[in-house]
């Protein structure tokens, strides 16, 4: 039987490096059910409670329609995998500096790891807004039919705030980089990381770019073509993968010796 993809949403968190652009990426646990071990965007599933923040949300203050409910969830897991949080202070344009956010997270991060409270019960608590506005979409990708675990995945860039230290969790998340798109590809050619098809394709994407805005400027005029992968096995680990030529990723059909996500 066909397993349902799970709505999830992740973040390419950027900044300028001295070298040229440079993501923030974390390394999934080995025991995890999906992407073990692998180096991957921060993110995760999108929940009820994150739909439910959503549908509260003034769409004057952020018109994005019904892309909302995978930018908080995207936020959401961003805080919750490395302690970088997109929000504003209410009726404030300027995103949290870090003094506020150090006592943020002291107060809050653990228990919302726990499940103690819930995203919005602490954006309450602390009179925040999530900053929704500054995601930029940029992939959307699902996972290929024939997977035992699938997900329907939203892709954004955004850029990082300078005052916020981004810092892998210890959980879900064992290690933590900033690294250029080039060279988390050369690694894991190397053999130092691991890499879903998905992961490397839009790696390969945001190496086409030297700095933060000309990526979110890129974005914003693009047309998001979703990706589903249809593979078809070949000799040894190797498959063969088919995605649209019209989602900007070098091509149509891919051999690749790369492992699953799930």
């Amino acid at each position: 039987m066909e397993a349902i993809p799970r709505p999830a949403a992740t973040i390419l968190l950027l900044r300028d490096g001295q070298d040229g652009i440079e993501v923030f990426m974390v390394v999934r646990h080995h025991e995890i059910a999906f992407a073990a071990g692998a180096l991957v965007f921060p993110g995760g599933r999108v929940e009820d409670a994150d739909r439910d923040l959503a549908a509260r949300i003034d769409p004057a203050v952020a018109p994005v329609g019904a892309s909302m409910p995978f930018r908080i969830a995207a936020i959401r897991e961003t805080f919750e995998e490395c302690g970088v949080l997109l929000a504003r202070p209410r009726g404030s344009d300027n995103l949290i500096d870090a003094e506020t956010l150090r006592g943020v997270e002291a107060r809050h991060r653990g228990a919302l790891n726990d499940g103690a409270i819930g995203f919005e019960a602490m954006l309450l608590a602390e009179d925040l807004v999530p900053a929704t506005n500054l995601l930029v979409p940029f992939a959307h990708w699902i996972t290929p039919a024939n997977q035992p675990k699938r997900y329907d995945t939203h892709f954004f860039l955004a850029e990082a705030p300078a005052e916020h230290l981004a810092v892998h969790d210890g959980r879900e998340a064992v290690e933590s980089i900033w690294i250029s798109p080039s060279r988390a590809l050369a690694d894991a050619e190397a053999g130092r990381f691991k890499l879903i098809f998905a992961t490397f394709k839009n790696l390969e994407k945001l190496a086409r770019f030297t700095a933060v805005p000309e990526a979110l400027q890129a974005a914003q005029r693009s047309t998001i073509v979703t990706v589903l992968p249809h593979a078809t096995k070949l000799e040894g680990t190797k498959r063969l993968l088919r995605i649209p030529a019209e989602a900007d990723y070098g091509g149509s059909e891919f051999v690749i010796d790369l492992p699953p996500g799930s």
